[in-house]
């Protein structure tokens, strides 16, 4: 009497017996998954840009605003929106970084500037000053950028100041997004039309110990970017979650741009050019890859996956802890 390995194996059709047509089927199914994921990739990042299907960000308002507005991504965006002949409202804690970047993007791109300064770290009540602000304004573009990370890695119970620390984060990262949007979407449902975007971080989808508040603060973002994008995409609101990986600015302390991290200007260019084609991206190509891996690496090897990115942070934290100790035998 045959044994069950054996049954299967004695099977066939067409010559394969039921083991090598599971193989067949694997083999197929992997082919077509990334065949079409090749596919999207070319469509999304160059294809679609080059035919121009993307958003067409002057049709949706006069005005952007944009939070986070005096550096980095942020400032940015503001100049390429304003590069579009968009009028935009930069949004910030610095009221003279603010009028700096007024004043240069208002002579550069000769459309409207206004400012608001408002420290995003504070309670909800700032959000009545800025709905005040934006009054009879005609918004059709939302850029959630501002945001906050660890001065340096530290474990959740070792941070400095770390209550502080903790509330801040989540004021300027999760409430800001939460709330920016409930000032400005409901104008955009009553046109029928309008873009936000939420800038979050790669590290939304990446393990980020020593950094776990900052990881979830952005995973937070992304996921209320998905069911944003389900809730309202019949009534002609475009969201979208940007998932940038290192980008040259003040925050990530990457002073030199390079292929794998470039400059908020070029990152920005790019990213542009997706909204309408990709509702969750990291935009730039190599972040794409990155953004990738690190989907499959959690999906098959979850645990090695966080245990090379502790390892990886845990470096940056031992450097953070030798340049503290040098600076204090130097006092």
């Amino acid at each position: 009497m045959l044994s069950w390995g054996a049954a299967i194996k004695s099977f066939t059709i067409f010559g394969l017996n039921s083991l090598e047509w599971a193989g067949l089927a694997i083999t197929t199914f992997i082919i077509v998954y990334f065949g079409l994921e090749l596919l999207n990739v070319i469509y999304n990042t160059w294809l679609g840009q080059l035919m121009g299907t993307y958003a067409d960000l002057k049709k949706m308002g006069k005005w952007a605003v944009i939070t986070g507005a005096t550096d980095g991504i942020g400032k940015a965006y503001a100049e390429e929106l304003a590069r579009l002949g968009i009028d935009v409202v930069l949004i910030s804690r610095s009221l003279d970084k603010l009028k700096k970047v007024a004043a240069a993007i208002e002579s550069e791109f000769k459309v409207n500037v206004k400012v608001i300064a408002i420290d995003f770290t504070q309670d909800v009540e700032i959000y009545e000053t800025i709905r005040k602000e934006l009054e009879g304004l005609e918004i059709g573009t939302l850029i959630n950028n501002v945001g906050m990370a660890y001065p340096y890695p530290e474990y959740f119970l070792d941070m400095p100041n770390g209550d502080k620390l903790c509330m801040d984060m989540i004021f300027c990262n999760l409430v800001s997004v939460t709330m920016m949007i409930r000032v400005v979407m409901p104008q955009m449902v009553e046109r029928r039309r309008g873009v936000v975007v939420n800038i979050g971080s790669i590290a939304a989808i990446a393990p980020t110990p020593l950094m776990c508040v900052y990881g979830a603060s952005k995973a937070f973002m992304d996921k209320l970017s998905r069911d944003l994008i389900t809730e309202y995409s019949d009534k002609g609101i475009i969201v979208q979650s940007v998932l940038p990986g290192y980008v040259a600015t003040n925050m990530s302390r990457i002073r030199m741009s390079s292929y794998t991290a470039p400059s908020a200007t070029e990152y920005t260019k790019v990213a542009l050019k997706t909204i309408g084609l990709q509702s969750r991206t990291a935009a730039y190509p190599p972040h794409r890859v990155m953004l990738f891996g690190i989907r499959w690496g959690d999906f098959f090897l979850p645990n090695y996956l966080a245990q090379v990115s502790y390892r990886t942070i845990h470096q940056m934290w031992l450097k953070a802890k030798k340049n503290q100790a040098r600076r204090a035998k130097a006092q």
